[in-house]
C-alpha cells in the first residue's frame, strides 16, 4: 500500500500523525480550522428580519 501525501507539506506521512507527515504539520492543520482558513463562504440573507418570519 502506498504511503499518502501530508496535505500540508506533501511530504510522505508518519504513522504517529497520521494523515500527516510531523507534529508541525498537524498543528499548521489545526490553527487553520481554529482561525477560519477553511471555513466555508456563505451568502447572506439580504433582508436580517428573514429567520423570525420563518418561525412564526
Amino acid at each position: 500500500m502506498p504511503s499518502s501525501a501530508c496535505p500540508i507539506c506533501r511530504k510522505p506521512t508518519d504513522a504517529a500523525y497520521r494523515p500527516f507527515c510531523s507534529r508541525r504539520c498537524a498543528e499548521v492543520d489545526l490553527h487553520r480550522w481554529l482561525t477560519g482558513g477553511y471555513a466555508i463562504p456563505a451568502e447572506e440573507d439580504d433582508e436580517p428580519g428573514d429567520d423570525e418570519d420563518r418561525e412564526a
